[in-house]
């Protein structure tokens, strides 16, 4: 298999596991407006809290590899672009099997009791380690193929670059979307009008951004078949590029604020909350922008010998 094809295979198999893990994430957020929320004991409210802190790293994971290889490899097709790609998907679903048990936890809790609660986190976990994990070591061929038989991808056909950005676009933008049905239905119910006005405003910035995001990562498709008429032009792959990249800055904006939103509804101090946001956005920020181009600097001298 040509190594672009790889890497979109990569692409598309994140695109399949993200959606999973942006369904779990939108329950997150929506849990703490329902009625039922506020009666859930205390213990109950951080495992929900935590759980959405390990489903925000995952999402983050997940995203990730479309910004390394936009930022480090300039939508070249290269053999480390796939182990990255490999590497930070892997990783993403340990955060998202602990999200899930945690979610499974405080259903079950609220359903049943405690311990049963305990034992449907336990089970859902184990489950999810098994089958995301264990299959995937079971099968794991033993060959190591020597990355010096790769193609170097140096000279990627602009085709393959382009369908790629469109398919990284296809990873980052239902998370997105998910978000913002959240946010427009969260402004409707009598828990958010019980907010104070500080973080109803954080929400309305959050709802602001997540908008601007969704807009940002639909305009690509839209200027490749109205302004290009679908054709492959390398002015259309260099601003789909940044488009993409710039739509992951208020998409971070947007978690983070909704972040601390649902921090505060949880555990009613002001200051946690704050913190949270904060620090959910540099993690977002850092994972999808800070880290790929510092990254990007050490590549640059290869890259630009590569052509």
């Amino acid at each position: 298999m040509a190594i672009e094809d790889k890497l979109k295979t990569a692409l598309d198999e994140s695109r399949l596991l993200i959606l999973g893990a942006q369904i779990l994430f939108g329950f997150q957020f929506d849990a703490v407006f329902q009625e039922l929320f506020s009666g859930i004991p205390a213990t109950s409210r951080y495992v929900h809290c935590a759980g959405l802190v390990m489903l925000l790293v995952s999402v983050g994971l997940m995203i990730a590899p479309c910004m390394f290889h936009q930022i480090v490899f300039a939508g070249q097709s290269r053999p480390d672009a796939i182990r990255m790609a490999g590497v930070l998907t892997g990783a993403s679903l340990l955060p998202f099997t602990l999200g899930l048990g945690a979610a499974a936890f405080v259903i079950f809790e609220q359903l049943f009791s405690r311990s049963i609660g305990i034992a449907a986190g336990v089970s859902f976990t184990a489950i999810a380690l098994g089958l995301l994990y264990g299959l995937g070591l079971a099968f794991r061929q033993g060959r190591k193929k020597s990355m010096a038989q790769e193609q170097t991808g140096a000279g990627t056909p602009l085709k393959s670059k382009i369908e790629q950005m469109l398919t990284e676009s296809r990873v980052i933008i239902p998370g997105a979307q998910a978000l913002l049905g959240f946010q427009l239905i969260a402004v409707l119910t009598k828990a958010f009008n019980e907010l104070p006005p500080v973080f109803k405003y954080v929400h309305c910035v959050a709802l602001a951004a997540i908008a601007l995001s969704v807009l940002l990562l639909m305009t690509p498709a839209a200027l490749h078949r109205i302004g290009f008429q679908g054709e492959d032009d390398p002015k259309f792959f260099e601003i789909g590029s940044r488009l993409i990249v710039a739509g992951t800055i208020p998409l971070a904006v947007g978690i983070a604020s909704d972040v601390s939103v649902v921090f505060f509804k949880a555990i009613d101090s002001e200051s946690i909350a704050m913190a949270s946001g904060f620090a959910s956005l540099a993690l977002l920020l850092g994972l999808w922008l800070g880290y790929p181009w510092l990254v990007a600097r050490r590549f640059a001298p290869s890259r630009r010998a590569a052509g």
